[in-house]
């Protein structure tokens, strides 16, 4: 416990400490966010330093470093996914600044890039005594085995994380406060999986995958200094990409991919409402929503963005506590 602790700290202090830096490069360099037309209401912000996530990922990766332990292999795979995938975002972002337009790499270039790293680490989990087949059913935490079918359900579950925080990060503050949230209580589900496992090297792996819960918990925290309404940063794809795909690899090494869709009702809301808005503008020509994601169809309305982070965060926090509660009366 006192190890997570100090991984949470470090990373927030590592993180709050080399933000400005960033935020000072973003400016140096030109680095800024530009805004896409028909969100009128953001165009304010239009020119705020992006690419934020760098110093996530840079306090995430010193916190880990620092205080992982033997039996570490799971974590180092989720650190080394998040970074991979915090470096197709930064090309993303990369090409949204130098070329000054909103749309970086194709939705074509990105799914490559994603699936490559998806099938690797796909193939690594199934063929991982730790991992293999084998997933935990919600609250009772049996097993159950998925066979080979475990390869593609990993490789969709890594493709719709990565795009579900992708599209969340549409508000100051709502991606990093809502995966706070998840995280935390994903590192609750954790713990109990651990002790159902009571395999003394599953419960050292599980043990370093919440040090990578505290340290992207404090990581996320130190960039929320800078990312709080009015933001003067952004985590841009090279922080949302890398949030999606180290929370996906997550899931695959702890087996609690079952649990992701309750713990991420927020996630999901978002990316079915941008599912739904498209399919039904297709075959009507009408629209369901003001406007998709779901964060901007209430900002239409009229709600400010605090109170809908305040209510995203809530819901995520209330889902995990029930999920959390249910489980350890089902375990302990």
């Amino acid at each position: 416990m006192i190890r997570i602790v100090f991984a949470t700290l470090t990373a927030l202090v590592v993180s709050a400490a080399v933000m400005p830096f960033v935020i000072w490069l973003g400016k140096k360099l030109k680095v800024r966010q530009t805004i896409l037309s028909y969100v009128d209401n953001h165009m304010g912000k239009s020119g705020t330093p992006t690419m934020g996530g760098i110093g996530v990922m840079i306090a995430l990766a010193v916190s880990c470093l620092i205080f992982q332990t033997k039996d570490n292999m799971l974590m180092l795979v989720t650190l080394f996914v998040t970074l991979g995938y915090g470096i197709i975002g930064f090309i993303d972002d990369f090409i949204k600044v130098f070329f000054k337009q909103n749309k970086g790499l194709s939705p074509i270039q990105k799914i490559v890039f994603q699936l490559l790293i998806a099938v690797i680490v796909s193939v690594f989990a199934y063929n991982n005594a730790l991992v293999g087949s084998v997933l935990y059913v919600p609250f009772t935490l049996k097993e159950i085995d998925v066979g080979i079918f475990a390869v593609p359900l990993f490789m969709i579950l890594f493709l719709a994380f990565t795009n579900s925080v992708n599209l969340t990060d549409g508000l100051d503050g709502l991606a990093g406060k809502v995966s706070i949230s998840y995280t935390f209580m994903f590192a609750v589900m954790i713990a109990l999986a651990a002790y159902s496992a009571g395999d003394g090297q599953a419960e050292g792996e599980y043990g370093n995958l919440i040090v990578y819960c505290g340290a992207l918990i404090g990581g996320l925290s130190g960039f929320l200094c800078y990312n709080s309404y009015p933001a003067k940063v952004f985590m841009g794809d090279t922080g949302a990409l890398a949030l999606g795909g180290g929370l996906g690899c997550l899931a695959i090494m702890s087996r609690l991919e079952l649990v992701v869709p309750i713990l991420g009702v927020m996630f999901v809301a978002t990316s079915v409402s941008v599912i739904l808005q498209v399919a039904y503008y297709k075959a009507t020509k009408k629209r369901i929503f003001l406007m998709a994601p779901l964060h901007h169809h209430f900002e239409r309305k009229g709600v400010h963005e605090n109170r809908i982070v305040t209510v995203y965060t809530a819901i995520t926090v209330a889902a995990g506590l029930f999920t959390a509660l249910i489980t350890m009366v089902c375990v302990l």
